[in-house]
């Protein structure tokens, strides 16, 4: 989410993400052969799922499914159409790579074993801004572990502008300087973590 000053250039973005919801894009239920999951967890509305920032998909399956795979369709971090084929896991869970910002349909490429469900994982895409920007500065909001915020050009899983360490300790802040004119992404900037654990929240400011 963005937000600008007034008489100022500077715009504000706020990035957070909430913990992984292993049934919150679609609860457990049995799924025909080649057919769809019913988009219906907590984290969906209306037949379809919008992420708090864009992040993988998990396919949790009750029977054996390594054989078949899911089809996820929907929006990537940078708002273009996505898919992503996720092989799927024998009586656990299959994690996919892709970042969604948005989820419309998950379909079955065979006949799963059992029940299956599908949630939202644990890798973040957080977007600073989709087209050309300049970072100013970041205000950070530790989560429980240390860890490192790479800052991206032009995609989530774009060139490494920046790298950034946080320190362990959920709810300390830290507010480092970034010099000069800032930092210019030419094709959006974005910046991937682990939720929770890497960090709580992050307000970008850039131009």
């Amino acid at each position: 989410m963005a937000f600008k000053s007034i008489g100022s250039d500077v715009t504000s973005s706020f990035i957070t993400a909430a913990a992984a919801d292993p049934d919150g894009v679609s609860t457990a239920a049995a799924v025909g052969n080649n057919a769809a999951l019913t988009l219906g967890g907590a984290l969906a509305s209306g037949g379809s799922v919008t992420f708090d920032s864009p992040r993988n998909v998990t396919i949790l399956s009750g029977g054996d499914d390594s054989a078949i795979s899911f089809t996820v369709v929907g929006t990537d971090e940078s708002g273009t159409a996505a898919t992503e084929s996720i092989t799927g896991a024998d009586t656990g869970t299959a994690t996919g790579t892709k970042f969604f910002a948005t989820i419309t349909s998950i379909t079955a490429v065979g006949d799963p074993a059992g029940n299956v469900s599908a949630g939202s994982g644990t890798s973040i895409a957080g977007v600073i801004s989709a087209s050309r920007c300049r970072l100013r500065g970041i205000y950070v909001v530790n989560g429980s572990g240390a860890a490192t915020l790479k800052f991206r050009e032009g995609s989530a899983t774009g060139t490494i502008v920046m790298q950034f360490a946080t320190v362990a300790g959920a709810s300390t802040n830290s507010y480092p300087d970034i010099p000069d004119d800032g930092l210019l992404f030419k094709g959006g900037g974005y910046v991937t973590f682990t939720a929770v654990t890497d960090l709580t929240a992050m307000t970008t400011f850039f131009s």
